[in-house]
């Protein structure tokens, strides 16, 4: 049997952790001296108000190889085969710990780490894309070869309503450099080759929201794609930009997500962003 592993730097729509049988291994979420685990004693509604209620951001941190460890050893036996998608290594020690894992496990469990090379609802479209093909009889190789295709061919534009939780968290260097005159602006966020990189700076979110939409329509055109939405605590606006998004393009697919905490602790409320790729022909 093939086990489907995702982080929750990962985003999956309501119902596809069932639904794709992925399994999930939580992000770490330090604050005031104390660990809690993303989606069991943390809910995104829990996180907001400590932001709020404190004025701080928790940390964040990956898991550990022992966390690892432990986790494959409850969900596979011997016999499964373990596929784990994780988020980008240039940005978490995450696939550090994975492989560490796999390597102390190796000759007991059948572990396969993969950088998605990206984060949030497009390793759910990864994991998902996975679980299809494992179902319809496709190799692990094979299912290894498109998701390397579909790393080489995404893209993951957001924009941030709100410049106040990069301030604080202090996380995202590329960010730091603009805020002491940039915190009135919206700006556009990309993560290319697994790495973040700041693009243009608008003033309105309209404007921003027009802009990510242009760069989605300039990298596919009319390409048959799947797409992902993704928002943080505000799920109308993301319907808004998901309908804008089945109306522009030539989707066979597209779906919503909300953004785990791990990475709203640093983009804050009100993010929006786009993850796509090519349907395979």
């Amino acid at each position: 049997m093939l086990k489907i592993v995702l982080d929750t730097a990962g985003d999956l729509p309501e119902g596809w952790q069932e639904k794709y049988d992925i399994d999930l291994i939580p992000i770490n979420i330090i604050h005031g001296g104390k660990t809690y685990l993303q989606g069991i004693d943390i809910s995104y509604e829990d996180f907001y108000k400590m932001v709020e209620e404190e004025g701080a951001i928790p940390s964040t941190s990956q898991p550990s190889p022992h966390q690892f460890i432990d986790f494959y050893k409850k969900i596979a036996n011997k016999d499964d085969q373990v596929l784990s998608i994780h988020v980008t290594e240039k940005l978490s020690g995450t696939m550090d710990s994975c492989n560490q894992a796999a390597k102390e496990l190796k000759g007991e469990l059948n572990i396969t780490p993969f950088d998605s090379a990206s984060g949030t609802i497009m390793m759910g479209m990864m994991a998902k894309e996975a679980r299809v093909m494992d179902r319809n009889g496709k190799s692990l190789q094979e299912i290894i070869n498109r998701l390397e295709k579909i790393r080489e061919q995404h893209r993951l534009v957001f924009t941030l309503d709100t410049l106040k939780f990069a301030s604080m968290s202090g996380r995202i260097k590329l960010l730091q450099a603009a805020l002491a005159s940039l915190l009135k602006v919206k700006p556009i966020i990309e993560l290319k080759k697994g790495e973040l990189e700041m693009g243009e700076k608008v003033r309105s979110r309209a404007q921003s929201i027009d802009l990510v939409l242009d760069k989605m329509e300039k990298t596919f055109g009319d390409q048959r794609i799947i797409a992902g939405v993704v928002y943080a605590r505000d799920q109308q606006s993301g319907v808004d930009l998901l309908q804008r998004v089945i109306e522009r393009f030539n989707c066979e697919e597209a779906i919503i997500g909300e953004l785990s905490i791990s990475l709203a602790a640093h983009f804050g409320p009100g993010t929006l962003g786009i993850g796509a790729y090519p349907v395979e022909e």
